[in-house]
């Protein structure tokens, strides 16, 4: 990215947050909804790959459909824009209300901090991940997440700005004091929650596993961890309701070992394939996924490694 370019971005979500803030709230859904509209004709990439992704998800959906997944998707997606922009005049208080009828399964939540070991909340891009993280924040008193270093460092800072707003602690996936897997394990040591995406990871270092029954490849981090500090491991469901949202907590995975990671990391994928399974529309995943969407030189190259490893594990 040019610094023209980055220059551009920063000034565009400057302006997102100032605007959305005084403008009406339907007139700004209604022209959001106008965009996710028009970019679901146009079926630019990240569409087209939208598509695939749903095609998967849901095989038994026809052209028609497809179509129309395709449509409430990229307007579920628009939606979470626009409320992360309106998140200042939404306030916590509100966000709150708007939440917390529909928190299921919390008991799990509050169980693994009773063991005094930490929680690690693996989610998917679903619904509105800000939500959950104000939620957890407010409801355990602290939760750590680690976040992509964006460009221009004004947007990185821009967005930790945000989320601390929310009540969360941002650790920067590189360029920090200490790495951020090191923060994340103090954490939980401290028996604080973390939160971690856990639904992609197409590089030599993600674990293979079978989802929606092809192969693909998730982060190793959320179930390392729970390996190596006793932490419990709990999926997390998260989605869109008429005027809010929606988390459901659901029971431990369990890690014994970092044997059990491989393991632990598929049965991961399985809960999050069911909860995705139940509202498609709130998963924005715009981009490749499966194995099977890469050009053949990373297929090869993912396959070696996956060799190599099968053979030392062996």
């Amino acid at each position: 990215m040019s610094d023209l370019q980055g220059r551009l971005k920063s000034l565009g979500f400057r302006v997102a947050w100032r605007t959305q803030r005084v403008l009406p709230e339907k007139l700004v859904w209604a022209v959001c909804r106008y965009a996710a509209d028009r970019a679901a004709r146009k079926r630019g990439p990240g569409t087209e790959q939208l598509r695939r992704n749903l095609a998967r998800v849901v095989p038994a959906a026809g052209e028609v459909e497809l179509d129309d997944l395709v449509r409430e998707g990229l307007r579920s997606y628009a939606r979470y824009w626009m409320e992360v922009f309106r998140m200042p005049l939404i306030g916590l208080d509100g966000m709150h209300r708007k939440v917390d009828p529909h928190v299921y399964g919390r008991e799990n939540l509050d169980a693994a901090l009773a063991k005094g070991n930490g929680a690690i909340v693996a989610l998917t891009h679903s619904g509105n991940w800000e939500v959950l993280g104000g939620w957890v924040a407010a409801h355990t008193g602290h939760l750590a997440t680690v976040a992509e270093r964006l460009q221009p460092e004004s947007l990185y800072r821009r967005f930790t700005k945000f989320r601390e707003s929310l009540g969360m602690e941002v650790v920067p996936h590189i360029g920090g004091d200490q790495s951020a897997a090191t923060v994340m394990a103090q954490c939980l040591r401290d028996n604080k929650s973390i939160a971690l995406l856990g639904d992609r990871d197409l590089t030599s270092s993600g674990i293979p596993v079978t989802f929606f029954g092809e192969r693909t490849r998730m982060p190793a981090g959320p179930a390392y961890l729970a390996a190596r500090t006793g932490a419990a491991l709990i999926p997390l469901g998260l989605w869109n309701t008429e005027d809010g949202w929606a988390m459901r907590f659901h029971p431990p995975i369990k890690v014994d070992n970092t044997k059990a990671i491989g393991a632990a990391t598929q049965a991961l994928a399985d809960v999050f394939a069911a909860d995705i399974a139940a509202h498609p529309t709130d998963w924005h995943m715009l981009q490749k996924l499966w194995v099977a969407d890469l050009p053949e030189e990373e297929q090869a190259a993912l396959a070696a490694k996956d060799a190599v490893r099968g053979r030392k594990s062996g």
